[in-house]
């Protein structure tokens, strides 16, 4: 990234059949099949650090987990996957699954998991727009229906269903019930942000997340820094000309390199460590 100074990363859009075919603005699905997730990624050079994307749901996701970097590299991968989301939009009744309601131990959870009883087990959380929640590897989750959010994440795919609601697709109950610390979420890992005030979301230990207006904000770490205009856009000089970047976009700049703002712009930075 340093010889790059800056990129404008690559948008993917991820068919899912938790998807939607009419995506919000400033999206659009081009097609007719369920989109639910959008990646950015850079299309040179190594993978980056973390990975941003959108996710859209008229389904529930599945009950899932994820594992921490030691579990992960005890089985051979680079890293684990914590992650978290900022809910951009909710319909009425959304939820979030974050946790279970009490401790299970490995049995119940593999039990539950089976009979699909883990669905009413899950501590399902009304959410609305400006829900931050952030998820250690080992939480029990899913996402409900009518939701629209940014996700921030360790880049590593890396994903354990648990329960899938009868859909026809794999599930990884060893594996998952392994890593799984089902578990009450930590209230304290939950915030409710006004989107107008400068916040750091998150201070390591994997990654560093701040929502800023200021295009001047820095955030210590290694690699690149992220910026997502949630609101507005950000512009870069290069010799070659301008480059803008707009909501729905996703920019990875050098931290030693600089950006500009569009007035008011709401931006998220974010860093690994």
């Amino acid at each position: 990234m340093a010889a790059l100074s800056a990129c404008k990363l690559a948008t993917r859009q991820v068919e899912k059949p938790w998807g939607r075919a009419v995506l919000p603005a400033p999206f659009r699905n081009p097609g007719s099949e369920k989109i639910g997730e959008i990646w950015f990624e850079a299309e040179t050079g190594p993978a980056l650090p973390l990975m941003i994307k959108y996710l859209f749901t008229s389904e529930k996701l599945s009950i899932q987990v994820h594992p921490s970097d030691a579990e992960a590299q005890a089985m051979g991968m680079a890293s684990g996957k914590e992650e978290c989301w900022l809910v951009l939009d909710a319909e009425p009744g959304a939820c979030l699954g974050i946790g279970t309601l009490r401790p299970l131990g490995a049995d119940e959870l593999r039990e539950a998991a089976l009979s699909g009883e883990i669905e009413a087990l899950m501590d399902w959380k009304p959410v609305t727009r400006g829900d931050f929640y952030y998820i250690p590897a080992g939480t029990v989750h899913a996402i409900g229906a009518g939701v629209s959010l940014i996700e921030v994440q360790q880049n590593a795919d890396i994903t354990y269903r648990l329960y899938d609601y009868g859909r026809p697709r794999e599930l990884h109950l060893d594996d998952g019930v392994a890593v799984s610390r089902a578990a009450p979420y930590p209230a304290q890992l939950h915030r409710r942000l006004d989107f107008a005030a400068d916040q750091l979301l998150v201070d390591g230990p994997l990654f560093s997340l701040l929502l800023t207006g200021d295009a001047e904000a820095r955030l210590d770490g290694t690699g690149p820094l992220t910026v997502i205009p949630v609101e507005g856009s950000v512009r870069v000089e290069q010799p070659e000309g301008l480059l803008t970047v707009d909501a729905g976009e996703c920019l990875a700049i050098d931290p030693d390199s600089r950006f500009t703002a569009s007035s008011g712009a709401r931006l998220l930075l974010a860093r690994a460590h």
